[in-house]
């Protein structure tokens, strides 16, 4: 309504505007944008319901985060190297651009080890999951000296510089055959947006059946990512991430863009 109101209100002024055309002219182009600056954003306002994504080319990613990047690998042949492991708060960006920080809490014990990253695939090129051969995996951490392996349950939480339109990734816990794991989207205001969850299943069969975890959304409006599991003192493992990104060629921009030319012109052409 409030809307609507304002949107009346610039009408109404167009009408008594046009009763001095000199004055009218010279302030058309700006009152056009800020109405068409109006539409543009009672557009993008209403919060959109997210969906549930469970599979991955469902997401129709246009970007992606490979843990890889980061740029530190641990090795299970050589596990006392220190510089393997990362801090719980690192930030990393993605193929595109997309800047990324993620947080894991600490664990709760000592013995348990930071974060860090693997390879899995078959001994001795790596250590095996049901996630695919050749994937690299973000850990968060566990007590190797322990079976099932006491490890950090997370939740593993992503945040996105700048909002995103729909991401996700695959995920696992150690040690567990069967478990409900959980995916929370929060919007730049740390807004809930919603919370989904799935069975899954872990195992040492690098047959790629890890579940996968995602949200989509119509409009760019997800800036954090939550991934937890119903199962505490077990390490998570995430594959990479999956990210569905503003391109350029939105068409609310190319809109925005169009109509800034058109007003600047009209506003050139009436003075002269």
């Amino acid at each position: 309504m409030k809307k609507e109101n304002k949107v009346l209100k610039l009408y109404n002024f167009f009408q008594k505007s046009s009763i001095n055309p000199p004055i009218m002219f010279i302030k058309f182009p700006f009152f056009l944008l800020t109405y068409c600056f109006l539409i543009l954003s009672s557009l993008t306002l209403p919060v959109k319901a997210i969906t549930f994504i469970t599979e991955r080319p469902m997401l129709e990613e246009n970007d992606q985060l490979n843990w890889s990047s980061l740029g530190q690998i641990f090795n299970p042949f050589s596990p006392e190297d220190p510089n393997a492991f990362l801090p719980n708060k690192f930030s990393a960006i993605s193929t595109g651009g997309t800047g990324i920080n993620v947080e894991i809490p600490f664990p709760s014990s000592l013995q348990i080890t930071p974060p860090f990253v693997f390879q899995t695939s078959f001994p001795p090129f790596g250590i095996p999951t049901n996630f695919a051969d050749g994937d690299f995996i973000l850990f968060t951490g566990f007590n190797p000296t322990t079976f099932p392996a006491v490890g950090n349950a997370g939740p593993i939480t992503i945040n996105f510089d700048t909002p995103v339109k729909g991401a996700g990734t695959q995920i696992a816990v150690d040690d567990t055959f069967e478990f409900e794991a959980f995916i929370s989207a929060f919007d730049k205001e740390n807004n809930l947006l919603g919370t989904f969850s799935a069975n899954g299943t872990s195992s040492l069969a690098l047959d790629n059946s890890a579940v996968f975890l995602g949200v989509k959304s119509d409009i760019p409006e997800i800036s954090k990512l939550v991934f937890s599991s119903s199962v505490p003192e077990r390490a998570l493992g995430i594959n990479n991430l999956s990210i569905s990104a503003v391109t350029v060629d939105e068409p609310s921009t190319i809109m925005a863009i169009g109509i800034l030319g058109f007003g600047l012109f009209l506003g050139k052409k009436r003075k002269y």
